[in-house]
């Protein structure tokens, strides 16, 4: 019998809507939806013009907070991680959640102090990848083998689910309460994936069929670490995460300059979330039946023309298209990261040592959010040649997919794999 047959029972096959695993997917799709994931960054832009004209301060120093909290998030990932293989993802995920939601809630209570709103977003840094992705993807990863692309874009859905409809609460509530109250009630929307985490989201449990040392056939970590997909993928995320980044923590603020209306913007960055959840099924169904490379490349290649087309963008349409894009090709980084990673590591190792190394290298997406900034302060605004450049980034990133190279036991049959 083959390792992936033992994984998978008989009589509850993954391709059943039956299978237990389903359950899991289904409420770390809640959970994501409700995230750092989808609230930080398709939110954060709303609140540029409010703060500088509430508190006189600069595009730059407010982006700043974007930034720290991406660098925070990737500081802390290994230590999140450690703790998704110590304890049950429950103990993990509910009190990040908690601490989460209380720190979006304590945004209502800023000053002019700055440093206020410094240390929230390093909170916020700190438990997000509690919250999001890594977490749940953690427990998803244990219960599939065969349908391990379409349970991870599920899951990831999640997110591009929250980013059409959290935008738009929040600018609702912007417009009609204020930005304090709007702070206060993405809080509240933070605590909504509770109660399904916390019935159904666990690990699957160990059988004597399943041991750390038999779960799958990957390398160590430092023969993964030391071949050349880690450090590929390394620099498409960087790339990626530099261009997306830069655009999306300015999006709204770039849109409403160029005259748009709030309420357009608002609904562009949740057009971009509506394209997600399409372009993540999308990755998802490609990446059982193709090489996941050429996957990457074509949807990043999607992105990179939906930033192109918000280069000048200065209508409610154009920014609609262009955001449309850019969503849908988004996605593929979040599903085709751990799709590759997954073979090379077991479960317990995926975590702990090389998925959060790929999140320290996300830390450049930190930059992106900072560099735009600084350039409005500079020249007063956001002139097309810096969307140009940030679109050139992801071009850069799609081009890198052509040289990863394919696994060999992607050529393999399922009987040709090691029992």
């Amino acid at each position: 019998m083959s390792i992936k047959a033992a994984l998978i029972p008989a009589t509850s096959p993954e391709s059943s809507i039956h299978y237990p695993g389903w359950r899991v997917a289904l409420a770390a799709f809640v959970g994501v939806m409700v995230s750092f994931a989808a609230i930080m960054p398709y939110t954060f832009s709303l609140f540029l013009e409010p703060l500088s004209k509430a508190f006189g301060w600069h595009r730059e120093a407010i982006s700043s907070a974007f930034g720290i909290a991406a660098m925070t998030v990737a500081v802390f990932s290994p230590g999140i991680g450690s703790l998704l293989d110590r304890f049950p993802p429950r103990r993990v995920i509910i009190p990040c959640v908690v601490v989460f939601a209380a720190a979006y809630m304590s945004l209502s209570l800023l000053t002019p102090h700055i440093t206020q709103f410094y240390l929230t977003y390093f909170v916020l840094g700190i438990v997000g990848n509690g919250t999001a992705q890594l977490a749940y993807t953690r427990a998803v990863l244990t219960w599939f083998q065969q349908r391990r692309g379409l349970a991870l874009a599920l899951v990831l859905t999640g997110s591009g689910t929250g980013s059409i409809i959290i935008p738009l609460v929040a600018q609702h509530v912007i417009q009609n309460y204020g930005w304090r109250s709007a702070y206060v009630t993405l809080g509240c929307i933070a605590l909504l994936g509770l109660p399904l985490t916390a019935l159904l989201v666990r690990n699957r449990p160990a059988t004597h069929s399943q041991s750390d040392d038999t779960f799958t056939t990957g390398s160590s970590v430092g023969t993964a670490l030391r071949g050349a997909i880690f450090w590929i993928l390394a620099v498409i995320i960087m790339l990626e995460a530099f261009g997306s980044n830069g655009l999306i923590s300015h999006l709204a603020a770039m849109l409403t300059e160029r005259g748009v209306s709030g309420e357009s913007a608002a609904a562009a960055l949740s057009v971009m979330g509506a394209t997600g959840i399409l372009g993540r099924l999308t990755t998802g169904f490609l990446l059982d039946r193709y090489f996941a490379p050429y996957v990457s490349m074509l949807m990043l290649g999607v992105a990179s023309i939906g930033i192109f087309t918000l280069t000048t963008a200065a209508t409610a349409t154009t920014a609609l298209i262009g955001t449309a894009l850019m969503g849908y090709g988004l996605g593929s980084e979040a599903d085709v990261v751990p799709y590759l990673i997954a073979p090379l590591l077991r479960p317990q190792a995926f975590c702990r040592a090389l998925r959060p190394d790929l999140d320290r290298l996300r830390r450049r997406r930190s930059t992106g959010p900072v560099m735009v900034g600084r350039l409005y302060d500079r020249f007063g605004s956001y002139q097309p040649r810096f969307i140009f450049g940030l679109a050139l980034t992801c071009v850069a990133g799609a081009a890198l997919s052509l040289l990863l190279p394919r696994y060999p036991e992607e050529s393999a049959s399922p009987e040709a794999v090691p029992t």
